[in-house]
């Protein structure tokens, strides 16, 4: 089988909804109105129209040979403005002791903050049930890809990536982090104030505490689970992990999930990847395993055997035939496998 990372079109609608509908992530529910809103915004965000706090990048894999969409991811180029901050809890400890009693504690507390300068935020990460486990690593492929875009557009990205993963949730879908916490001070279930916030914030800052939150008053279920991945998002951690990616001690206001984060300048797909001239060699041995982008308006990636000389890349003929690369045009190429972290 072959498989492509490319850009979403208006032709993916449908095949992109039912994908969705496997998972219903609330940054790409299964929706077709929203879907079909996205997907306007991600044309024109490659097209370069609309402005960085506007932009959003939508990715989709597709089994080429079954001209089927089987997976997706997004980028948000900025995630928190003047207009709508983004918003999460920090986590700090503070130290209490007492002189009569000898004894001293030290305390995590919760502190509510909004930032009106965010960063870039990536999401949106879906492979079709039936498409896991395979050799490719296809949901690998397409977390990857994103990066070579932004290492190929810096400009249209901030310095800084955020990453919301997926907390534990109970059986029902619901959240003890919320339970314990916003709940009590909005009085709104979770799905509906965690849907309610992809499109209006005002409620998080007026209603959330501003003071600092002891975490030894909220419930056991609601400690246990802070700053925890679910099962299912493990993959995903450990994947970022491996690329530069760390926990920043910040965590999700509504599902007490963490927020992992990394630099630019600390991504490997970005600072690993290199432009490299499409060639030929007779003795050609395609030994080195790598993502690889071309570099003009029609952005496609996909993993590619090739042989890199210097600035030269011969890369297997199905791979070009696959990304439509003649010899002596531009390549973006980026490793696929890294030794960092875990």
């Amino acid at each position: 089988m072959s498989f492509i990372i490319r850009p979403v079109h208006h032709d993916d609608l449908n095949q992109l909804v039912d994908l969705a509908k496997q998972f219903n992530l609330l940054n790409l529910p299964g929706d077709k109105k929203v879907i079909g809103e996205k997907i306007d915004r991600s044309e024109q965000s490659f097209a370069g129209k609309l402005s960085k706090t506007q932009s959003e990048y939508l990715f989709v894999l597709e089994d080429v040979e079954e001209k089927y969409v089987v997976g997706s991811s997004l980028v948000l180029a900025k995630h928190g403005n003047d207009e709508v901050p983004h918003s999460y809890f920090k986590i700090f400890k503070r130290d209490h002791f007492s002189q009569d009693l000898g004894v001293g504690f030290i305390h995590q507390v919760l502190r509510f903050q909004l930032d009106f300068d965010g960063p870039t935020e990536i999401g949106g990460l879906l492979v079709d049930k039936s498409y896991r486990r395979r050799p490719e690593k296809l949901g690998k492929q397409i977390s990857l890809s994103r990066f070579l875009y932004m290492g190929l557009y810096p400009e249209r990205f901030e310095d800084r990536v955020l990453c919301e993963l997926t907390p534990p949730l109970t059986d029902e879908g619901r959240s003890e982090f919320w339970e314990a916490l916003g709940r009590r001070f909005t009085g709104l279930p979770y799905q509906e104030a965690d849907l309610l916030s992809q499109s209006h914030k005002e409620f998080i800052e007026s209603l959330f505490p501003q003071d600092d939150i002891y975490l030894c008053l909220l419930d056991a279920k609601a400690r246990l689970v802070l700053g925890r991945v679910g099962e299912a998002t493990k993959p995903a951690q450990h994947l970022l992990e491996s690329i530069g990616f760390s926990y920043l001690d910040e965590v999700d206001p509504f599902d007490g999930g963490p927020h992992y984060g990394a630099n630019v300048s600390q991504i490997l797909p970005i600072t690993q990847g290199r432009r490299l001239r499409v060639t030929e060699f007779k003795d050609a041995a395609y030994k080195e395993q790598g993502l690889v982008a071309t570099t003009g308006e029609d952005f496609k990636a996909s993993l590619a055997s090739a042989d890199v000389r210097g600035n030269d890349v011969a890369l297997a003929p199905k791979v070009r035939q696959l990304l439509n690369i003649e010899v002596g045009e531009e390549i973006y190429m980026s490793p696929f496998n890294y030794n960092r972290g875990k």
